[in-house]
């Protein structure tokens, strides 16, 4: 198993095997970095420095806001990027980085002195509504335990185009939304800050390589469409979302505020913890069938951190609960011709496992609010309160090697 020079402990979501993406933002601007153990790497200054010289990439490419020019280029520069930041790092590299002091000192920067930014600048942003015990806790509180999914929901990946203007990056503080409420269905609709408040655990994949207007994107093509995944925490306000869904569907319950983990993680980093689905029955058409393992096995964690600094788990869930996987998704969204962009974004929708405790929304961990939370401060959750931090975490461990994603974290403040 390779190790890099930088020390890693056995803990960190990032040894030399990960070589996630991101953005740093200091006071000259922006910068792409990548990261291994405890260090952001600037790869804007490696390059200069010439450590890329013979990938032939364009000048500045590093030094821009956002991943877009970066990831736009294709899977074969931008692994070759990753493998050479490998290379570069690994205990056995002889390229002279590691010992080059001034080059190191300018390159590495731990990562608590560093202000992380939104990764990519997202143009178009779709949410799925992808896990089979999602759909169908959801479908037992508000519908019929025997009918609890809608007829479509096996025969298609369910989604809708949210907004990408409000998806902010970890540790974004945000307010409480307020909207159009019904609380008592006898009298009329009230306006009020949303009292229902909730998070939801997703995981986001961002597309690379873009296709054009008209072209479909096929099951066996998809993985290179697509670049990597973040954590993605889809908050949602219930009691909104429940006066203004019919007939089109989310809204305001949706659109004011989502947050994504800010290093993106690549698939060929992932490609350890692939595994088969769910057996998809009744048979799904032609163009959503698949080969091969297009799942992932990674472990999915929530927390809910109180004003006090008390700090609870609410949920441990799985990437690999999705019904729908993520080649399905984007078949899917371009079956009729419907163009991608390098940098668009698409949520997997709550990924909820089958037991209570890997429940994936505080909608379905206190079921509507009959069964509330207790806290280690002694007060209780039905659902998200002014004050509270929603912390998310997610890695997979195979073989010793563990690759995660950091957090997502965001705290609510009152509504404004």
């Amino acid at each position: 198993m390779n190790k890099s020079w930088i020390a890693v402990t056995d803990e960190s979501d990032f040894p030399i095997q990960n070589i996630p993406f991101g953005i740093v933002k200091n006071e000259r601007g922006w910068y792409a970095a990548s990261r291994i153990g405890n260090y952001a790497i600037n790869l804007a200054i490696l390059q200069d420095k010439g450590y890329f010289s013979d990938l032939a990439l364009p000048d500045g490419l590093f030094e821009k806001q956002f991943l877009n020019d970066f990831i736009a280029l294709g899977k074969p520069i931008t692994n070759q990027v990753r493998l050479r930041i490998q290379s570069l790092f690994d205990e056995g590299s002889t390229d002279g980085l590691r010992e080059n002091t001034i080059h190191r000192n300018k390159i590495l920067k731990e990562v608590q002195q560093v202000s992380m930014s939104l990764p990519v600048q997202i143009g178009d942003y779709t949410d799925f509504y992808s896990s089979e015990q999602h759909a169908f806790n959801v479908g037992c509180m508000f519908r019929d335990p025997d009918n609890a999914l809608m007829p479509n929901w096996k025969h298609l990946p369910v989604g809708y185009h949210g907004r990408s203007s409000s998806i902010v990056v970890s540790g974004t503080d945000f307010h409480r939304p307020k909207g159009q409420q019904k609380p008592n269905t006898d009298e009329p609709p009230i306006f009020d800050p949303c009292k229902l408040l909730d998070f939801e655990l997703e995981m986001g994949f961002v597309i690379g390589k873009g296709s054009e207007l008209g072209e479909s994107i096929s099951t066996k093509n998809a993985a290179d469409h697509i670049f990597g995944l973040c954590l993605f925490n889809d908050w949602s306000a219930r009691d909104l979302q429940k006066w203004e869904y019919v007939p089109l569907g989310p809204f305001l319950a949706k659109n004011f505020a989502s947050h994504l983990s800010p290093w993106i993680v690549t698939l060929e980093a992932l490609e350890p913890f692939r595994t088969s689905g769910p057996e998809q029955d009744p048979k799904v058409l032609p163009y959503l069938t698949y080969e091969g393992e297009h799942h992932y096995d990674i472990d999915l964690e929530v927390y809910i951190e109180t004003e006090k600094g008390k700090s609870k788990k609410v949920s441990e869930s799985n990437f690999k609960y999705m019904y729908w996987n993520m080649v399905q998704q984007l078949a899917h969204h371009t079956v009729n011709g419907c163009n991608v962009k390098a940098g668009d974004m698409m949520a997997s929708g709550t990924i909820s496992g089958p037991e209570p405790h890997q429940y994936g929304s505080m909608l379905e961990i206190a079921w509507q609010g009959s069964k509330p939370v207790q806290m280690p401060d002694g007060t209780e959750r039905k659902f998200i309160q002014d004050g509270d931090t929603v912390v998310m975490k997610g890695f997979g461990s195979k073989e010793g090697v563990r690759i995660g994603f950091g957090e997502v974290r965001a705290k609510v403040l009152p509504a404004k």
